[in-house]
């Protein structure tokens, strides 16, 4: 019989290398939650508005937070080992998606 180990609360987790986009991502989602409330409670649209663009903000940060790590991991690591021209496309295609969302 396989016994499967949990981790206690106390116990600390690892540490993603997204964790600063990971904790944000978490607060959008709490403010979506409130968000989704207050359109239920038919409350005031400028009041919702306002909400929604401070999760678009969130979201902002949390996609300049992870391109920001596949700088200082993936690009430096295809520096490195000399396998620039991929992470240079990638950076500009995400960089044209960027344009369009106005990000």
């Amino acid at each position: 019989m396989e016994h499967k180990t949990h981790s206690k609360p106390s116990e600390k987790k690892h540490v993603h290398k997204h964790e600063e986009a990971l904790r944000l991502l978490k607060t959008a989602r709490g403010h979506l939650d409130a968000i989704i409330r207050m359109i239920e409670e038919e409350r005031y649209c400028v009041d919702i508005s306002t909400q929604l663009l401070a999760v678009i903000s969130i979201l902002k940060k949390a996609n300049t937070s992870v391109i920001n790590k596949h700088i200082e991991t993936c690009v430096r690591e295809a520096v490195e080992t000399g396998n620039v021209e991929e992470k240079l496309l990638e950076l500009k295609k995400i960089m044209k998606y960027m344009e369009k969302t106005n990000m």
